[in-house]
């Protein structure tokens, strides 16, 4: 029997790579076990050398492991495409969000709004300070702690307006997804793949790579809100 393939992702890419790897095993053969915890911690453990064979993460994030030798930078793949969407708890009013100054305007207007540690919440972070809001909102500003949902909070009736990959919140019960950000200041995350520079099977781990990044993977992407990188 084959040695398993061992990897590490966000939570982001949770539910997509789930679908993926149970299809690979099944055309494969192989065996895949992926744990996907908050995005930060991920990166941290290959850091810190844990023995992955691939990594999933978003492509800042793969870079940086590259720079401190912890992937091989030419085993990079660039899996899918991801914005940012909005929820609101099921049933709950649905604010206009359409255009750049309506979203402004309902964030502004919320009791609170939620969002994540990962790239998306960086961005509106940099995005309500542009807009000149940071400050005003501050005190209404719910993160959620790595690994956490933003979508759960919002089913809890803890966050009003809750902001996140359309992948993470889609398929969370309690919510509604009101649409995603608008056009003028989506924010698009490229999520990518490598080998680890420890891992002991790297022929396996690249036969992997190679299916995640292949046309056959693109029908999962598109079921979990991402399209193909």
């Amino acid at each position: 029997m084959s040695v398993q393939i061992t990897g590490i992702s966000s939570m982001a890419t949770r539910q997509v790579l789930a679908e993926l790897v149970e299809e690979y095993r099944r055309v494969s053969g192989r065996r895949v076990a992926i744990e996907s915890v908050g995005g930060v911690a991920a990166a941290q453990r290959v850091q810190e050398g844990e023995p992955f064979d691939i990594v999933v993460l978003a492509a800042d994030a793969i870079e940086r492991l590259a720079a401190a030798g912890r992937i091989d930078p030419a085993s990079r793949v660039d899996l899918a495409r991801s914005g940012v969407a909005i929820a609101v708890a099921a049933g709950a009013p649905r604010s206009e969000i359409g255009t750049e100054a309506a979203l402004r305007e309902a964030i502004l207007a919320a009791r609170n709004i939620g969002y994540s540690t990962g790239p998306s919440g960086l961005y509106l972070n940099h995005l309500f300070e542009r807009w000149g809001i940071a400050e005003t909102i501050a005190p209404r500003i719910v993160q959620a702690p790595p690994g956490v949902p933003v979508g759960t909070l919002v089913a809890r009736g803890e966050v009003e307006l809750g902001f996140q990959q359309l992948g993470e919140l889609m398929h969370l019960p309690g919510i509604d997804v009101i649409g995603s950000l608008p056009p003028e200041v989506q924010i698009i995350t490229v999520f990518s793949a490598a080998i680890c520079t420890v891992s002991r099977q790297k022929d396996a781990a690249r036969g992997l790579l190679s299916f995640l990044a292949s046309p056959a993977a693109g029908s999962a992407k598109l079921r979990h809100g991402m399209e193909s990188a």
